[in-house]
């Protein structure tokens, strides 16, 4: 079950997409004024398909415009990390909650063998990186809510700014076993079908990533 096609179609969905992760992986600074000009030659593609794919960040909360400054890549710091992961807890437990109560057992079965995967990159204690997609264990859960509503907001909403802070601050050092351990905590419960605990357990983990990503703020 899917909601999102992220197939890119057009030419202006593949600049999207590739600016997007690049954006996300720091490739494109935090903080960075974007020049469509630019853009253009750095992605070979003409202003308009970059104002396109600006307009499509922007709405995806990557980009803000500000008057007289033209758009940016929003920075990163802790006043907007507070104000996003407060959402993100609250919104994410919904999403285990309802992943519990509405996941297929092959869904299931699928997140575990997930993880399974992602505990031969664990242990080797370098970093516990997740492509965005379906390779992501938190857009699996997200998906497996099956609650349209909550799908968009997340999805289309903040999942993107989300990964931009796990990504460039909350994915080294003792964090990643730690992180790991609280994802497989999270998929038992589902697999008990406790709702409850679910959701519990994933706003407790996104609560310690936030303080996780609190420190590298401060020491950045």
């Amino acid at each position: 079950m899917t909601f999102f096609d992220e197939t890119a179609v057009t030419a202006a969905d593949k600049t999207f997409f590739q600016l997007r992760k690049d954006i996300v992986e720091g490739v494109v600074l935090a903080g960075s004024k974007l020049s469509e000009t630019e853009l253009s030659t750095k992605y070979s593609v003409s202003r308009a398909i970059i104002r396109e794919a600006i307009n499509r960040l922007e709405s995806c909360n990557l980009v803000e415009r500000k008057a007289n400054v033209g758009a940016r890549v929003v920075a990163l710091t802790p006043e907007g990390m507070i104000e996003l992961y407060q959402v993100r807890e609250s919104l994410e437990g919904m999403a285990a909650r309802l992943a519990a109560k509405n996941m297929t057992s092959q869904e299931i079965d699928d997140l575990n063998a997930l993880l399974n995967t992602h505990f031969q990159k664990v242990k080797t204690g370098e970093s516990y990186y997740q492509e965005a997609g379906d390779v992501d264990f938190h857009y699996r859960i997200i998906l497996g809510s099956k609650n349209r509503h909550l799908i968009t907001m997340l999805i289309d909403g903040i999942y993107h700014l989300v990964r931009m802070y796990r990504v460039q601050l909350g994915m080294s050092g003792p964090r990643i076993t730690t992180a790991f351990d609280e994802h497989r905590h999270i998929v038992q419960a589902i697999s008990n079908r406790d709702e409850e605990l679910a959701e519990m357990l994933m706003r407790r983990h996104i609560m310690y990533s936030q303080r996780n990503v609190e420190t590298k703020l401060e020491q950045s």
